[in-house]
């Protein structure tokens, strides 16, 4: 059984009761927080606040699977503190391009590595499509030979946008796999180029039947996590969150 969970970013200004009491009533019962600077726990406060805010969440129903955050020590500390099993990041390219990046982050990882068995907290790592490592398969070539504390975040809508098929990425990194993103997008064209566009979880190139398909398939059944992003602001994110919960729900019994 997958713990359904939300990206809580749309309403990252609100309160750990407040929060959790929307989500509670949207359907989900797992969140992943983001703890950044623009939102209600920051990494400055996160030892404070962090193990306060999950703990007014968890009295909702509402059960924190990670943060998006950074990889500071305390930022550890705090999840250590709360409860949190992990800490969402994504693999950044800078100006000095791929494999400069790659190496980079990797030694940014080894040095983490330290951190992550002193409090027992996992990294999980997402692809993201244009200044990040844009594949499933780039982040699983990072994380080859780190510890079992890295995990991949598999993401719906970024391996579709990299050209990937579900039933491929997800069986080479089943046994790396702490998290199933669920969003959806595909690209416009725009005065400027090829844009993305993200849309309702049947929109766009993304085929949701064929990643429950593979997940069932694996026997794999942790946590899903639906992201909340979307580009058209016409309709509230919380009926499209509602309306794409139940459709996850729907194709994930198959």
């Amino acid at each position: 059984m997958h713990l359904w969970s939300v990206f809580t970013k749309p309403w990252s200004g609100l309160p750990g009761g407040e929060l959790g009491r929307l989500v509670a009533g949207l359907g989900f019962t797992g969140a992943e927080i983001p703890v950044r600077d623009s939102a209600y726990v920051t990494p400055a406060t996160a030892e404070a606040e962090l193990p306060r805010f999950t703990e007014q969440l968890r009295a909702e129903g509402i059960e924190p699977i990670s943060i998006a955050s950074c990889l500071s020590e305390r930022v550890f500390a705090a999840c250590a503190q709360a409860a949190v099993p992990m800490i969402r990041i994504m693999a950044e390219l800078g100006p000095d391009g791929y494999a400069a990046s790659v190496r980079r982050t990797r030694g940014l990882l080894e040095e983490a590595a330290v951190l992550a068995a002193q409090y027992d907290v996992q990294v999980g790592i997402q692809p993201h499509h244009g200044r990040f490592v844009p594949s499933t398969l780039g982040v699983l070539q990072l994380l080859d030979g780190m510890p079992e504390h890295f995990k991949l975040v598999w993401d719906a809508a970024h391996d579709a946008l990299a050209g990937d098929d579900p039933a491929v990425t997800l069986e080479l990194g089943v046994d790396r796999l702490g998290i199933v993103n669920l969003k959806n997008a595909y690209y416009v064209r725009t005065d400027d180029g090829w844009k993305t566009h993200y849309v309702q979880g049947d929109e766009g190139m993304s085929d949701w039947s064929a990643v429950f398909a593979t997940l069932r398939r694996l026997g794999w059944t942790g946590p899903i996590c639906l992201t909340g992003q979307y580009s058209d602001p016409a309709v509230r994110v919380e009926d499209r969150l509602e309306k794409d919960l139940w459709a996850a729900r729907v194709t994930s019994s198959g």
